[in-house]
């Protein structure tokens, strides 16, 4: 393999055998190798046991498990995308192909623009910016399509002020590429090449963090059909769409099913419907601090955020870094015995039973030598007062011997004074 992979394309699964996500990868990845044959792709589909091959694996970067990797030539692209069989199999149908993609006829515009949500054309022939169009392709390719295109091709709506120039097709409308507002190329599709407004997920949100911007959220329930979750969702929708101009550069607009991820995320309990704020850059977030009513009150609270009014919560200092080791800490033992109460018990009982034997242990072992060693003493004490002074028989006679002695004595004394006195 190492000597002969420069001569086709690999979508390699770089697994360990112990892995648990390699191991539940596993069928879809056998389902993405059995599609990719019977479609006739050029791309060949492998797998191999990084623990074994540490000297390829390394070579390519791998430092965790699994990895996907397409190999194209000198080139090695990550594959960062949810691990199901349709989205590795157009990532690696993506990456593959010809970098750049001409669109020869409108027909055929019509047909690609059907397909992506999200559509990026250059328009015009060769210049420098063509070069750099190039150059961001083949950074940016495994995320979305680069296509090409004259300008007969586009619809008639579309309206370029000079060529060439990059559009980005989407939302129902084009945006035009503008080196003094928009700044470099790379950054511009980066934060253009995900719709304005987006159904969020956990995923969604990590790859969101690429693009600089605050990630703005409405989080309801989807299955809930009351009025309140309805309302917010319908502010958000309405803010991305009538005030992109004003926000586009800084804000991602969307709503999140659900808050159990937007909970571990922010290490509290929002209560939905509610609106947040997300920096994905230093895990800060904002708060409305009144009810959002309308989309004026949005507005607000977007100018608020970015006037610096308002209220920034969580950020990764060192009290959060902490606060997170705790609370990730509870999660998992809550998790563990949410999911499996017997194995909780074993894993973390068994642990501390041993613990508390130990201190009981300790404790009594203690308290026992004193005792021993107080009564040691005592008989100690004891055997040498029987052994110097007798028997309790033996020392009353002592003593009553010690009283006749001594009456003896006072009573001669006595007699001595009277003769002294006649």
């Amino acid at each position: 393999f190492k000597e002969n992979r420069k001569d086709d394309i690999w979508l390699i699964d770089f697994y360990a055998p112990w892995c648990g996500h390699c191991k539940k990868l596993e069928p879809v990845w056998n389902e993405v190798g059995i599609e990719m044959k019977n479609m006739g792709s050029p791309v060949k589909v492998g797998k191999m046991d990084a623990t074994s091959f540490s000297s390829i694996a390394s070579e390519f970067g791998v430092r965790g498990y699994p990895t996907i990797k397409l190999l194209k030539g000198d080139l090695a692209y990550n594959y960062r995308g949810p691990r199901t069989k349709d989205d590795i199999i157009e990532f690696a149908n993506r990456v593959a192909g010809p970098l750049i993609r001409p669109l020869p006829s409108q027909h055929m515009f019509d047909h690609v623009r059907k397909r992506h949500p999200v559509l990026f054309v250059y328009v015009g022939g060769e210049s420098p910016l063509k070069e750099k169009y190039i150059e961001v392709a083949s950074e940016l390719i495994v995320y979305t399509y680069f296509f090409s295109a004259s300008e007969d091709v586009l619809p008639e709506y579309v309206t370029l002020p000079e060529l060439p120039a990059v559009v980005v097709f989407k939302d129902g409308t084009y945006f035009v590429y503008d080196e003094y507002e928009d700044g470099g190329l790379s950054s511009w599709i980066n934060r253009e090449r995900f719709q304005g407004y987006l159904n969020v997920d956990g995923f969604t949100l990590y790859e969101l963090g690429d693009t600089g911007k605050l990630v703005a959220i409405a989080v309801i329930d989807d299955k809930n059909s009351s009025v309140e979750h309805t309302r917010l969702k319908s502010i958000i929708q309405e803010v991305s769409r009538d005030y992109r101009d004003h926000f586009h550069r800084d804000f991602q607009f969307g709503h999140m099913d659900g808050n159990d991820y937007i909970n571990s995320l922010l290490m509290d309990d929002l209560t939905i419907p509610t609106i947040v704020v997300l920096n994905t850059s230093n895990q800060q977030y904002f708060l409305p601090d009144r009810h959002i009513e309308n989309t004026e009150d949005m507005v607000q609270f977007i100018n608020s955020i970015l006037d610096g009014t308002a209220e920034a919560q969580g950020g990764d200092g060192l009290l959060q870094r902490v606060k997170r080791i705790i609370y990730d800490a509870k999660s998992t033992v809550v998790s563990v015995f949410k999911s499996s109460p017997l194995l909780g018990c074993f894993v973390f009982g068994l642990p501390l039973g041993v613990i508390s034997i130990m201190c009981y242990g300790i404790c009594t072992a203690d308290t026992d030598g004193g005792v021993d060693e107080h009564e040691g003493a005592k008989k100690e004490n004891g055997d040498r007062e029987f052994t110097d002074e007798g028997s309790e028989e033996e020392q009353e006679e002592e003593k009553n011997r010690k009283y006749t002695e001594l009456s003896d004595g006072e009573l001669t004394q006595k007699d001595i004074m009277e003769k002294k006195k006649d």
